[in-house]
């Protein structure tokens, strides 16, 4: 039959060349490395090989009489998805002027309507980047945008979401990409010495997932891979600012943060297991010493001292916590303890306990980490912030001067007035 197709030229696989291939660079920026290089064929209008070229030649009047018959077949009976997707990649065109579909535009114009949302994952090329917004139907092709990039070399694109609009043209595609404020972002700033509790109100504010998730998350800690010794995450969720994408999870927020914590106690050469001792010991200094790195040093002295001793730690944070721990209550954050802080017979509390707290008593920081494990040369027992604006700190060998210096203390209360007196 003269007139049937010849289904080795249809079907047959369309050679292409090792030059048309986009050639990605080293670096992974997502641009070709030659301006001669080809990229990807775009998925609304395909190129055409040279195979197709010579079939072409073979003249328009058979094709017009057979493309409709083949349309029947795939249409018609049905044939599979994969013989289906060959005919449309290599016959759109044709295909559509058959049936009166007209060909979508090469680009869009214009800056867009309505929203699209695409991501960009660490690593993505330009090419990923373009399939990312085509799928979106933010750009009408794949060439549109990637010849944007062909043209200019110096392009980079930053892992993260980005709130975009559906049908732009593709310069303005590439523009709303370049403008951090298109990149959604959930940033919560940890400080150092805030407790778990409190991280968890940073963290949901953030996040918009509610306190009760991360409460319920953080009770399985041996999930984490916190020590057993460990009472609670307290402690284990590291100072710093972060950046979450939309669609986290309670539990993937709070890996980050303990991972985090492992990464500067491995940095410092904390071997696991002394990971629980180490950052008790830098939560007591991440409290204690104020705002003068030289103070994180000697406050670690006093620590190793007293204990070393025999001699209670008496330190008001830990009456402070101790007491909030024990009772339910919110940590305030105060700086001096009242009797019954003081006297409340919880592990946390070192005035009425030897040695270290049971576990650390909120979060520290690279800082207090180092101090925790290289303590100042010094025989100091004792230690009092004489001005609590300046952070201004006597250490003292004896408690007679000690004593002396809690004097200048009352004094600067009395002068000052400050209400961190109490």
């Amino acid at each position: 039959m003269a007139d049937e197709p010849n289904w080795d030229d249809i079907f047959t696989t369309q050679p292409q060349a090792a030059a048309e291939q986009p050639t990605e660079p080293a670096d992974g920026d997502g641009l070709p490395t030659r301006r001669s290089a080809r990229r990807e064929p775009t998925a609304r209008r395909p190129r055409r090989s040279e195979r197709q070229d010579r079939v072409r030649d073979r003249g328009p009047r058979k094709r017009r009489r057979w493309i409709p018959w083949l349309i029947s077949i795939v249409v018609v009976l049905g044939l599979g998805a994969g013989a289906t997707a060959v005919v449309w990649a290599n016959y759109e065109d044709q295909i559509r002027k058959v049936l009166g579909w007209e060909l979508p535009p090469a680009d869009f114009e214009g800056s867009g309507t309505g929203e699209a949302t695409i991501v960009i994952n660490s690593g993505d090329n330009g090419a990923a980047v373009a399939r990312a917004l085509l799928e979106a139907n933010v750009i009408a092709s794949f060439d549109a945008f990637y010849d944007l990039l062909l043209a200019d070399p110096n392009v980079q694109f930053f892992p993260g979401f980005y709130v975009l609009k559906e049908q732009m043209s593709a310069q303005a595609a590439l523009d709303a990409l370049q403008d951090p404020a298109n990149r959604v972002e959930n940033t919560a700033l940890i400080q150092e010495g805030k407790s778990k509790d409190q991280a968890f109100e940073i963290l949901s504010a953030a996040t918009e997932i509610p306190i009760e998730e991360f409460q319920a998350e953080a009770e399985d800690l041996a999930s984490f891979g916190i020590p057993a010794e460990a009472p609670s995450i307290e402690g284990y969720l590291f100072p710093a600012t972060y950046t979450f994408d939309p669609g986290v999870t309670a539990r993937s927020v709070l890996e980050r943060l303990v991972n985090r914590t492992f990464e500067s106690l491995d940095a410092a050469g904390v071997a696991p297991e002394d990971r629980h001792r180490v950052l008790t010991i830098a939560s007591l200094i991440q409290r204690e010493a104020g705002s003068k790195a030289e103070d994180f040093y000697k406050v670690s002295r006093v620590v190793q001292n007293r204990v070393k001793s025999g001699m209670l730690l008496q330190f008001d944070s830990t009456s402070h916590y101790g007491y909030a721990w024990a009772h339910g209550e919110r940590l305030d954050g105060g700086v001096f303890s009242n009797t019954e802080e003081l006297t409340d017979d919880n592990p946390y509390n070192t005035y009425v306990h030897t040695g270290l707290p049971i576990g650390p008593i909120g979060a520290a920081g690279d800082l207090a980490i180092r101090a925790a494990l290289e303590p100042a040369d010094g025989a100091w027992l004792y230690f009092v912030t004489v001005n609590l604006e300046t952070g201004e700190t006597v250490f003292s060998d004896t408690l007679s001067q000690h004593n002396a210096a809690v004097k200048q203390l009352q004094q600067w209360c009395r002068d000052t007035r400050s209400p961190t007196c109490g």
